[in-house]
């Protein structure tokens, strides 16, 4: 199910995919791309289920940065592509989307935490999703 982009109604799932990948110690280093387009394929059921506390519909975007940058979107997975920072095209698109919308930002970055945060979305940590 493809659901409609930026739909207020929709609550908005950001996961910071360098640093969910960077949370498994299973070889990504030697194949980022990879391990990126793994997680998206991971993320596949969330538009339809969610997660535990928050139920599906949900609009999933994962935010790519660096040699996975190239990893293209899937069915329900919008893919975004950091041209520098991926900590600052998060804050981007939490402060383009996220205005009158729940908004949760997957990642265990402590820095990209408080600046989410301040612009009200919540934070969960690389394991609340699949990967």
């Amino acid at each position: 199910m493809l659901l409609p982009l930026r739909d207020k109604a929709v609550p908005l799932l950001v996961v910071d995919a360098a640093n969910v990948v960077g949370s498994k110690p299973d070889g990504w280093w030697r194949d980022r791309a990879g391990a990126t387009a793994r997680l998206r394929d991971a993320l596949l059921p969330l538009p339809a289920e969610g997660l535990a506390d928050l139920p599906g519909p949900v609009e999933v975007v994962l935010v790519v940065e660096g040699r996975a940058r190239d990893v293209a979107p899937a069915e329900g997975v919008r893919v975004e592509r950091a041209t520098g920072s991926g900590d600052d095209a998060i804050v981007a698109l939490v402060t383009a989307e996220g205005a009158g919308r729940r908004v949760v930002v997957v990642t265990a970055d402590r820095g990209l935490r408080a600046r989410v945060t301040a612009l009200g979305a919540e934070v969960r940590g690389p394991t609340s999703v699949p990967r």
